[in-house]
C-alpha cells in the first residue's frame, strides 16, 4: 500500500511540475526577451548619442594608446630533454 501511495505521489508531482512549466516557461521567456531588448535599445541609444556629434563629411580617427613592450623581460631558458633508455 505504501508503494502505491509513493508511486501516485511521484506521478502527481511529475505532472504538476510539467503543467506548471508549460504555464510558466512562456512568461519567463517573454520576460527575458523584453529585458534583452531594453538592454540593446539602451546600448544603441548610447551609440547614437556618441556618434551624433560628428558632422557629416568629417572623419575622426581615434586610436588606442600603444602598449609599450618590455623586451628586457626574461621569459626563461629553453631546455631540450632527451630520452635515456
Amino acid at each position: 500500500m505504501v508503494l502505491v501511495k509513493t508511486i501516485l505521489i511521484l506521478i502527481l508531482v511529475y505532472y504538476g511540475i510539467k503543467i506548471l512549466l508549460k504555464w510558466l516557461a512562456p512568461r519567463l521567456l517573454k520576460y527575458a526577451v523584453k529585458k534583452t531588448e531594453e538592454r540593446f535599445g539602451q546600448q544603441f541609444g548610447q551609440y547614437q548619442q556618441t556618434h551624433q556629434n560628428t558632422p557629416t563629411g568629417k572623419t575622426t580617427v581615434t586610436k588606442k594608446p600603444m602598449r609599450k613592450s618590455n623586451p628586457s623581460k626574461k621569459v626563461g631558458e629553453y631546455i631540450d630533454f632527451e630520452e635515456i633508455n
